[in-house]
């Protein structure tokens, strides 16, 4: 199966929506951080530094997940309402692996998945 050159994804520090641009459809897939309300607690009754380095740990985890998929794409446009897209911007910039790869950061609010396929849909078709 040929991927698509455009892909989206509407991301938080705790959910990324995938959404490939089709010319005839879009298609969405979700990654999640697997640091949860219940994780940061437990480790915040042992140690603030022990919950700041979990979260760290699992946000380079989330990343890294998002950037594999991002690598098979020519144009990516990054949007959200939280810092989550701009520090995975520079993720990616800084990596060499992703210097073809046109990609944008967009801010965005909280949006249903219909919204999120719209607003992916207008993106790719004004380029």
């Amino acid at each position: 199966m040929e991927t698509a050159n455009k892909f989206g994804i509407w991301m938080d520090h705790s959910n990324a929506h995938l959404i490939e641009f089709e010319k005839e459809s879009t298609s969405i897939k979700t990654i999640s951080t697997t640091f949860d309300h219940e994780d940061m607690e437990a480790a915040l009754n042992k140690n603030e530094n022990l919950m700041h380095n979990k979260r760290q740990q699992q946000n380079a985890i989330y990343y890294q997940k998002l950037a594999d998929e991002i690598s098979q794409y020519d144009e990516v446009v990054l949007f959200g309402p939280t810092d989550a897209k701009t520090e995975l911007f520079n993720i990616l910039k800084a990596d060499l692996k992703f210097e073809k790869i046109k990609i944008e950061v967009k801010p965005a609010d909280k949006m249903t998945e219909n919204q999120q396929q719209a607003f992916v849909n207008e993106h790719f078709s004004m380029s």
